[in-house]
């Protein structure tokens, strides 16, 4: 729609707040700005950058880039969205942050607000606006971007996490999804025999390594540091017990290679048939559903027609999963601060998030139990029911401490996944243990 600027007209920053509020926004706010073709004056000549990573399904990227157009015609901006690889957005940050220059806004992953939070801005208002919308959080989605008492980061969504498996390989060695590891070693055991292993990496990756290494301790009994958030509590009879497992289970049943692989590679890996296995976000079912003609099983069947989910299996502590949740930080060395929030509260809306969110179809879900109820998962295929309400029974990094600075420094040098990577590659397991428990402590001090 073509920019249409009447003199007689001008619309401040509060009244345009007061008009975008929960419930109006639709009928008052952005879309009557965009109907109407006038910007707010206050936003006129404004730019603003905003850096996200590069999406497991394209044509949810696609839809963000249409809504960034859509947005800055309504806010009568210049956006610019800019995407990188997920494991890049750490540096990216950090170095903004240092020259005090860089994208106004920047998608954050995991806890990392608390790490990086002198430098985000206040956006306590609002995160109430959304919860009143759209009703409570997920306690990861809160715990995510909530710092002491000021949401520093707004939650956008979350990441569920589940295996995704062959049906027919399972199926040809009479077994079905394990419900806890010894049977899932047996079971990886058989499948590795017959040419099949399962896939998992163990490296220095954003995503797969930590959702599955942080719930595999848990399901232990092994934590990080004890309730207090302060004192380091790695160093345990069940924590050796899990790595001295985990080495065997791993050599037994998994791709060796996955010590090296990112969260790209086990998707290759599983859609080229050289995997059974792998813990994973849905973009595998998905991508696999997309491309039915491309990806085939053996006997030239569909992948996707072969594939099903089951959660993580659980140990002698429990079964616990992790999921990652996504958040939108404003810096404060941004010159455009009151932009910055508006085009937030424009995305986060029902209407531009609902968009969004159908088309990721299940892969990225809300950061509000409100989306479970969308009719979006009624059309979804039952492999990807698991998703609809996994996002609730995520626990956090820094278990059994909270969310903290400290434990989000932990995640970033992939401390807990270094102990398993560093006992598959022969450390003993004891050792292992007391390395991590070294560095936890020069963390935690």
């Amino acid at each position: 729609m073509a920019h249409v600027q009447d003199p007689h007209i001008e619309i401040g920053r509060r009244t345009f707040l007061t008009r975008t509020g929960a419930g109006v926004a639709a009928a008052t706010g952005l879309a009557g700005i965009v109907r109407s073709g006038q910007a707010p004056a206050w936003a006129q000549a404004k730019k603003l950058h905003l850096l996200h990573w590069v999406d497991f399904v394209p044509a949810g990227d696609e839809e963000l880039t249409r809504q960034v157009a859509e947005a800055g015609k309504a806010l009568g901006a210049e956006i610019t969205l800019e995407r990188i690889n997920a494991n890049d957005l750490q540096a990216r940050i950090t170095a903004a942050i240092e020259s005090g220059n860089g994208p106004d806004i920047f998608q954050m992953l995991h806890n990392w607000t608390h790490l990086y939070q002198k430098a985000c801005v206040d956006v306590s208002d609002l995160a109430a606006w959304k919860e009143k919308d759209q009703g409570p959080y997920y306690e990861v989605c809160k715990r995510a971007a909530l710092v002491g008492t000021q949401y520093l980061a707004l939650p956008y969504g979350v990441v569920g996490n589940a295996v995704v498996y062959r049906t027919d390989l399972f199926e040809a060695v009479g077994e079905k999804p394990p419900k806890n590891w010894e049977e899932n070693r047996r079971l990886a055991k058989k499948l590795k025999a017959k040419g099949y292993p399962f896939g998992q990496t163990l490296g220095h990756t954003f995503g797969d390594a930590p959702t599955f290494t942080y719930p595999y301790l848990w399901s232990w009994g092994g934590k990080e540091v004890e309730q207090d958030g302060k004192t380091v509590a790695i160093n345990s009879k069940e924590t050796v017990e899990s790595v001295k497992f985990l080495v065997a289970m791993y050599k037994e049943g998994y791709d060796e290679g996955g010590l090296a692989w990112d969260d790209t590679s086990n998707n290759r890996a599983y859609l080229s048939g050289t995997i059974s296995a792998t813990l994973n976000g849905a973009s595998i079912y998905i991508e696999a559903k997309q491309k039915p003609t491309q990806y085939k099983s053996e006997k030239g069947e569909p992948l996707w027609k072969v594939s099903d989910h089951f959660p993580l299996p659980g140990g002698p502590a429990g079964q616990f999963s992790y999921h990652v949740p996504f958040s939108h930080a404003i810096m404060k060395y941004s010159k455009n601060q009151p932009l910055a929030k508006d085009f937030l509260k424009w995305l986060h809306s029902k209407e531009q998030f609902g968009k969004w969110f159908v088309i990721e179809a299940g892969y990225s879900v809300g950061s509000n139990k409100f989306w479970e109820q969308h009719s979006m998962w009624e059309k979804l295929d039952p492999p990807m029911k698991p998703y609809r309400t996994a996002s609730g029974f995520a626990r956090a990094f820094g278990y059994a401490g909270p969310f903290s600075a400290q434990a989000t420094e932990v995640y970033t040098k992939y401390i807990i996944t270094d102990i398993y990577a560093k006992a598959v590659q022969g450390m003993k397991a004891e050792d292992a243990v007391k390395w991590a428990e070294g560095e936890l402590t020069k963390i935690y001090g």
